[in-house]
């Protein structure tokens, strides 16, 4: 029974290839970054009805939950999550006639595949409900505002996660060729934090810098210590990267400013390393307002926790891809990135895990978050048989 619907569903999902090629290419030429999602969803939301396949829009207005509410006692329920949402990014020159029409944002990130592969998964699972004896319980999750590390929480909270007994996800990877795959059991991305600084000093004109305290001066020596600091204080066997991607302070050249903002993020693979940086950086802020005497302040945001991908569904999606791929293309991922990935939140509450697709042509494509992002778009139709077909080996495997 199982090799028979893999089959249908393989069968399917390539006569899908041309449509979905047409929605990747829609989502990609109308995107809209986090928070935004509205007529993505309603897109989304379209194909479903028009397949006939029951769905919830969140209350958000932003993200959807797919998929037949039947099901045995006890059956488990298998979920696949896509994102959905672009990047604040202006997409660079590209001879494609699928460029983004809306200046300063982009689909740089593969989401718009994500959610197109996701969408053939969910047709080609309710188009081969006739091959089963017996219902498939599944479930989709279009979610909104991954960027930001919004949406997983939002879906959770719209019931996505209720009854699930495990979710699988795929994610495009540019420095892989189409046609292959690479997974990893255990942690595959960082604890992810967020870190705002304010330096309050006291503004002036830059002719009299002694009659002020310069928050700038202080900003930068702040900035200096912790890049400096922070690679000592953490054991050097255990990855952590702070970055600061964002100041702002003063608004004419020859004024010192009265404050300065910075915002950053701490990245690690343990929790022991992200409280050794975070005492280093408390550390560093204490000595530069006792020599500058400007009050720094740092406050720890939200963050995300790492994705730990469970061996047991990782192997199921593993061979789920040798099987259509063949064995030789499933490669492994050596190690962690310090990226961040808010599909951690569903982990949370299911055993599930992420692989990474191949998207790269012969030539190769520029890396994730580039203004010149593209993928070879044979790998929507792989993509979409990976999570139909992991779906149907893990509800076998119960």
């Amino acid at each position: 029974m199982v090799k028979t619907l893999c089959e249908a569903l393989d069968a399917s999902i390539d006569e899908m290839g041309e449509f979905l090629r047409t929605v990747r290419r829609y989502f990609h030429a109308h995107p809209e970054p986090s928070r935004e999602e509205y007529q993505t969803t309603l897109e989304l939301s379209r194909h479903l009805t028009d397949a006939g396949i029951p769905h919830e829009i969140a209350p958000t207005g932003r993200g959807i939950i797919a998929g037949p509410e039947i099901g045995i006692d006890g059956q488990p329920r298998i979920a696949f999550r896509a994102d959905m949402d672009a990047l604040p990014l202006q997409e660079g020159k590209l001879a494609v006639p699928y460029r983004s029409t809306r200046d300063g944002v982009m689909h740089a990130c593969g989401h718009d595949a994500h959610s197109t592969m996701a969408l053939g998964a969910a047709l080609a699972l309710h188009r081969c409900q006739a091959h089963l004896p017996r219902p498939i319980a599944w479930r989709a999750i279009f979610q909104p505002a991954e960027e930001t590390a919004e949406g997983a929480v939002e879906m959770i909270r719209a019931g996505a996660m209720e009854g699930v007994s495990a979710i699988v996800a795929l994610h495009v990877d540019p420095e892989l060729e189409v046609g292959r795959v690479a997974q990893r059991a255990g942690v595959l991305t960082a604890d992810c934090r967020d870190i705002r600084i304010i330096i309050r000093g006291r503004g002036g004109h830059a002719a009299r810098p002694h009659l002020s305290i310069d928050p700038i001066a202080a900003a930068a020596q702040f900035i200096t210590g912790v890049y400096q600091c922070v690679p000592r204080a953490v054991d050097v066997r255990e990855p952590v990267v702070v970055s600061f991607g964002s100041i702002h302070g003063g608004e004419a050249n020859n004024v010192i400013p009265d404050h300065v903002e910075i915002d950053g993020t701490i990245r690690s693979l343990s929790q022991s390393a992200r409280e050794r940086a975070s005492a280093a950086i408390q550390s560093v802020a204490r000595a530069v307002s006792v020599a500058t005497g400007a009050e720094v302040h740092v406050e720890f945001l939200h963050g995300i926790d790492p994705v730990i991908n469970d061996p047991s569904v990782i192997a199921v999606m593993a061979h789920a891809s040798a099987e259509i791929l063949g064995a030789d293309r499933v490669g492994a991922i050596p190690h962690p990135s310090l990226g961040g990935e808010d599909f951690a939140a569903y982990l949370a509450l299911a055993p599930g895990a992420m692989l990474r697709l191949g998207v790269a042509g012969a030539a190769g494509w520029p890396t994730l978050h580039s203004p010149r992002f593209d993928i070879d778009e044979r790998a929507l139709v792989l993509g979409a048989k990976i999570l139909a077909r992991s779906v149907v080996l893990l509800s076998e495997k119960g």
